[in-house]
Formats: structure tokens, sequence, C-alpha cells
């Protein structure tokens, strides 16, 4: 698994690096799920925070994998910030954190978009 790793374009690991900084969000907050669910055992929150939890450990796994459908996956993934982006904007003082989430829209869609990363994705 190091190789795989190591042999990553710089792209590819600025996507992976987001990926993990995702998945340690959704860790955090794992506790407020929790709670809801010794509520009532089917709630919308958790609905969702489990259907992102599955998107994301799919795509990460496909992207270690090297295949062709984690390239669309991982800017799927990526376009998530953008409606953090807009509920950030109308926080108190979150035009700030809104504007890093698009610079870091911006930072990651851009390193997948380059010939090198694009590369990486030929696995059928």
């Amino acid at each position: 698994m190091w190789q795989v790793i190591k042999a990553m374009p710089p792209g590819v690991l600025v996507f992976m690096g987001y990926a993990l900084l995702v998945l340690s969000v959704l860790g955090l907050f794992m506790s407020r799920v929790i709670d809801e669910a010794v509520q009532s055992p089917i709630s919308f929150i958790g609905v969702v925070w489990m259907a992102l939890l599955a998107y994301l450990i799919f795509t990460m796994t496909l992207v270690l994998q090297r295949k062709q459908a984690a390239y669309g996956l991982s800017l799927g993934l990526t376009s998530l910030l953008l409606p953090l982006a807009g509920i950030l904007f109308f926080a108190p003082a979150g035009w700030i954190l809104s504007l890093a989430a698009i610079g870091l829209f911006l930072l990651v869609v851009w390193s997948l978009r380059r010939p090198r990363s694009r590369a990486w994705f030929s696995e059928v």
C-alpha cells in the first residue's frame, strides 16, 4: 500500500488529504448522529451522514485502486464544498470561512484536473 501512496501524483495526494479531512470532521460530529439515533432509530441527519460516509469511503477506495470511476466521484465529493461555502457565508463572520471553502474547492479541482492526476485514474 505504501508503494501506491508513494506513486500518487501531488494532485491526487491533495484530494486524499481533503478526503481525510472530511472523514475526520464526520468522525468528530458522529456523536450528534448517535444522540439522535437514541431518540429515533431513523433520522434525516443519520441517513444523510451515513450516505456521505459511504460515498466518501467508496471514493477513497476507488482512488487507491486507480479506477476511472474515481475521477468523477472525487470531483463530486469536492463539489460539496460549494454548498458549504454558501451556508458559511450567512454564518456570523462566516464570509472568511466561505472564502476559505471556495479556495479549497479551487485548489482540489485544479489539482485533480492536472494531466498527471488525470493519468492516475487509468485502471478500468
